[in-house]
């Protein structure tokens, strides 16, 4: 499967040194970072090695990734979210509730912070397991069927903590406050500002239980490594701007799906109002799930359901950051014989030895 024709990376070759220096001062240094890494990305600027069949004897070029979790190549994934510490105390809370479910449960919490038009849209994707183990540990109280916890009442407490949480912050001079929100730095003005949301009912959507393990995973697939923009939703970019595919949520069927286009200045700033800063982890895990025990407690789990044991080292394996695909086991494109590697070349050098060509696609009309 060949690549998108056209990346970020392009876009940020071809236009980031004017943007950076225009929003010189504007741009933090995690922005510069990220657009320095994804620039750098699968280039000679981060070294590589060259592979050559052993049958037909094809040459390849293999530049190494930035592994940046910002890079639409890369899409690692990371650290501590705020938003997402607030939802897992009111999930935390209502389920341990005797009124409730009455349990300790664990649960993963994916950050997403855009909106498919790359706009600022901060929201958590959030995985439950239906029940949780008892106060003591000693079993496992499993939810109603297609019934976890109370919508209403689960809103209502995320609400009151974020609110809490806010004021908290403010309180501690954590907040800051530029452009058209300034004004938020007086506290009479920023009260203000929060007594209506005091009175509006927040809105946590959930959704049916999965009908099984394979849609969770494909359901994680999706979410955890998936950042502002791929490329492959890029169409064009041109002197009128960087135009790409998303989707209109307020619309239904395939009118949903449309086309922007942003001039090219715009597309870079709201790419980068999606980096997060160093030390913010993207996917967050809670309850019995936090790392420490989750490979303990999964196996206790599995024996009070009587699930056939998975061995602990297995468990942890599945964890384990997945590793990129080792240049020997990747086939010939062209005969699918074996790669070998027969150079290796540092940050900044250039191969010695040179791709095969690429030969041209011939296509012939028959009709």
């Amino acid at each position: 499967m060949s690549g998108p024709a056209l990346e970020v990376a392009d876009i940020f070759r071809s236009h980031g040194p004017a943007w950076r220096q225009a929003n010189a001062g504007h741009v933090s240094l995690d922005q510069m970072k990220v657009m320095s890494a994804i620039e750098r990305c699968r280039t000679a600027a981060l070294g590589g090695h060259v592979l050559r069949c052993d049958d037909c004897a094809h040459t390849q070029i293999a530049y190494n990734s930035c592994r940046n979790r910002h890079c639409p190549k890369c899409q690692g994934a990371a650290a501590r979210e705020w938003l997402a510490e607030r939802e897992a105390e009111t999930t935390l809370t209502i389920a341990a509730d005797p009124k409730h479910l009455g349990a300790r449960i664990g649960f993963l919490s994916v950050l997403h912070t855009w909106g498919s038009a790359l706009t600022h849209h901060p929201h958590v994707h959030m995985i439950v397991p239906g029940g949780g183990l008892s106060s003591d540990g000693s079993t496992w109280i499993a939810c109603r069927r297609n019934y976890f916890l109370t919508v209403e009442v689960l809103s209502a407490l995320f609400r009151r903590l974020f609110l809490e949480m806010l004021v908290a912050a403010y309180d501690a001079g954590r907040l800051h406050f530029f452009g058209d929100h300034s004004r938020l730095a007086d506290k009479v003005a920023f009260k203000a500002y929060l007594r209506p949301l005091r009175e509006i009912d927040w809105v946590v959507y959930a959704k049916e239980p999965f009908a099984g393990p394979r849609q969770v995973l494909r359901y994680l697939s999706r979410y955890t490594h998936r950042i502002a923009i791929s490329n492959h939703r890029l169409v064009s970019a041109d002197e009128n701007g960087v135009a790409f595919k998303y989707k209109d949520y307020r619309l239904d069927g395939p009118a949903r799906y449309k086309t922007m286009t942003l001039a090219t200045d715009e597309f870079i700033r709201r790419f980068l109002i999606h980096v997060l800063p160093k030390g913010f982890h993207r996917i967050r895990y809670y309850g019995f799930l936090t790392s420490q025990r989750r490979a303990k407690n999964i196996a206790h789990i599995r024996e009070l359901l009587a699930v056939p044991l998975i061995p602990i080292d297995d468990i942890k394996a599945l964890n384990a950051k997945p590793e990129e695909p080792k240049p020997l086991e990747q086939p010939c494109p062209c005969c699918g014989g074996n790669m070998r590697i027969i150079e290796t070349f540092h940050r900044g050098q250039q191969p010695k030895h040179r791709a095969t060509p690429v030969a041209p696609i011939i296509r012939i009309d028959t009709s």
